[in-house]
């Protein structure tokens, strides 16, 4: 679920609040209690969870695995940065 950011006009308070996409925005001042907020537009945070390109990929330290496309013998993917040291 999102987290959106308000601001009260009233007490110039800044809050959070987690909502549904569909939930309707908030009218109430969660310190204060005024009627009068408004939806801020915030930075958004990305976090990768589990398994996943990233974890098994790039942010693993060492040698990378093979080429899927390598025959073995020498060969590779055409432009390949692995494939030219091989």
């Amino acid at each position: 679920m999102p987290i959106y950011e308000y601001q009260c006009n009233s007490c110039g308070k800044t809050f959070e609040a987690r909502q549904k996409f569909s939930d309707p925005p908030l009218n109430d001042c969660k310190v204060c209690g005024s009627g009068d907020v408004a939806k801020l537009i915030s930075q958004t945070a990305f976090t990768l969870k589990g398994g996943g390109w990233y974890q098994q990929g790039y942010g693993a330290e060492g040698k990378p695995a093979a080429c899927a496309t390598s025959t073995g013998e020498g060969g590779g993917c055409a432009g390949c940065p692995k494939a030219a040291n091989e």
